[in-house]
């Protein structure tokens, strides 16, 4: 099954870049655009969904939107904006938008909300199991195995599920807590140390014994956040 082509309509450099690494981790085909004539002209070639910024420069996202529906393309539309004003937010669904995201937001929710949108148009996205590259570190969803240089190092349960929340969320500031509640599960009456240990030990077997980067960033007094190695 071909993957759904998803137009990242946006103007900030990184913001972007978070967003097509998150949706081509879920298993989507991002296409970039910085402004707003590249926006419109890909939205004309094709695209399944649209995540289109408001402040795009050249064409606005609004004039976008504006355009695509009198030319009769009923494209799905995500707005992003970092306006707050409640006129943006009803003049972008009155012209047909079929969601609307402020910033600041997380990448993992934009990728929920696609997905709902999608479900809402009728169009069906196979995630299927994942295969996630950082470096020399690859984990593997399929097998449940996390290799370095190809050869897997043997995590145990709670280690491998405690490295894919984390590298799910990469760049993403995750607490102890909520890293407790994916891993352990919400009745775990344990200590937050727990993550600390976990972590401490996907160190020791990552950094320490196989050579990689540091990959795990510790926030101290909240949790920890996953950088590419």
């Amino acid at each position: 099954m071909a993957s759904l082509r998803i137009l990242v309509a946006e103007d900030d450099g990184p913001i972007r870049e978070l967003i097509v690494h998150h949706l081509v981790r879920d298993g989507f085909f991002p296409i970039e655009a910085a402004d707003g004539s590249t926006a419109l002209r890909i939205a004309r070639d094709g695209a399944d969904l649209i995540l289109l910024d408001i402040g795009l420069p050249g064409i606005d996202g609004l004039d976008i939107a504006r355009t695509l529906r009198r030319e009769g393309r009923d494209t799905p539309l995500l707005m992003l904006t970092a306006r707050t004003d409640e006129v943006d937010r009803v003049v972008g669904l009155e012209l047909g938008a079929d969601d609307y995201i402020v910033k600041p937001f997380s990448p993992r929710e934009v990728v929920a909300r696609v997905r709902a949108v999608l479900r809402r148009t009728g169009l069906k996205h196979d995630r299927g199991p994942q295969l996630l590259h950082f470096g020399r570190l690859e984990i593997d969803e399929a097998a449940r195995e996390v290799r370095v240089d190809g050869v897997d190092i043997g995590l145990k349960p709670r280690e491998y599920q405690l490295l894919r929340a984390l590298a799910d969320n990469v760049g993403v500031a995750m607490s102890r807590e909520a890293l407790l509640q994916r891993v352990w599960g919400y009745d775990f009456d344990g200590d937050e140390r727990t993550v600390d240990v976990h972590v401490r030990r996907l160190r020791q077997k990552l950094v320490e014994r196989h050579g990689l980067s540091e990959c795990f960033q510790t926030l101290h007094g909240y949790g920890y956040k996953f950088t590419a190695v």
